[in-house]
């Protein structure tokens, strides 16, 4: 009998430790990798570091580049689904995540998963997620090269600023303008914007690639969802072989202390299933 209740207590024991450690919530990257060496670049620094993230902080991480895999029952074993580089095009696969999002999903957007240009590959055809869910608009202009900014905390009370200063520099980044001002739409919190310190930002060689002036949001949520939009996402590259011939990366974006934090600070947010 005592050989029986010890079993009993490690079986107890054992069961409530593999409780304790399974995984509070499940992530879903979906990317495509083909486009700009910058973005794939991206995509496989990202595919690394949110592992790392994962083992850390108890979330499991998965990728795909099926996006046919976008379907109501794919997306239901997800508690957050991200974008790393783009978006669905398929109207059926648009419509899934519409609903996913619309019935409590959790959404992380970088950079050119925002993108939307007409006429380009990428045009502004999907009303619903550039005019309502991302509020951007369409893309209207960028920075070159990619360059570091002084970002500043627009809201500090928010689940992904905690902790983080009132500004820091960031990663470098090739940076967006959007035709919508973000400021006059009711359901759009901007959480980081470009601090004018960082002025004048860009090196060109063209001048209307540098940015002497004006207010630009990088990090934002529409409160209707669970989402962020990040505007990082672009690692510099030696587009020009100035160091080799193998087009090497020159900066990365998972490699700033305060920039990390307010990355993972978002996604166990939106894990967790709640709004600030």
């Amino acid at each position: 009998m005592r050989m029986t209740a010890f079993w009993m207590l490690c079986l107890c024991y054992f069961s409530v430790h593999a409780q304790s450690h399974a995984p509070t919530f499940k992530v879903i990257a979906f990317y495509t990798g083909r486009e700009d060496l910058a973005h794939i670049s991206f995509v496989h620094e990202a595919n690394r570091w949110f592992p790392q993230m994962a083992a850390k902080y108890n979330f499991t991480y998965e990728t795909t580049t099926n996006w046919s895999s976008l379907n109501a029952d794919f997306l239901s074993h997800y508690q957050v689904v991200l974008f790393l580089d783009t978006r669905p095009e398929d109207p059926a696969q648009r419509l899934a995540f519409q609903k996913y999002m619309e019935h409590g999903g959790a959404w992380m957007g970088f950079h050119f998963s925002g993108f939307a240009l007409t006429p380009s590959a990428y045009p502004q055809n999907w009303d619903w997620y550039h005019e309502q869910f991302l509020g951007s608009g369409e893309y209207v202009s960028n920075t070159w090269r990619p360059t570091s900014a002084v970002l500043r905390v627009e809201d500090a009370n928010h689940p992904a600023t905690r902790n983080l200063p009132e500004t820091f520099k960031s990663a470098p980044n090739e940076w967006y303008r959007w035709s919508n001002d973000l400021r006059t739409n009711a359901d759009i919190k901007i959480l980081l914007s470009i601090d004018p310190a960082s002025f004048p930002l860009g090196t060109g060689p063209k001048p209307y690639e540098i940015w002497h002036s004006g207010y630009y949001p990088v990090v934002w949520t529409n409160t209707k969802y669970r989402m962020i939009y990040f505007n990082m996402g672009h690692n510099d590259m030696d587009y020009e072989h100035k160091y080799d011939n193998t087009n090497r990366t020159l900066s990365h974006t998972f490699d700033n202390v305060m920039q990390d934090q307010l990355i993972i600070n978002s996604l166990l947010w939106l894990g967790d299933g709640s709004k600030p």
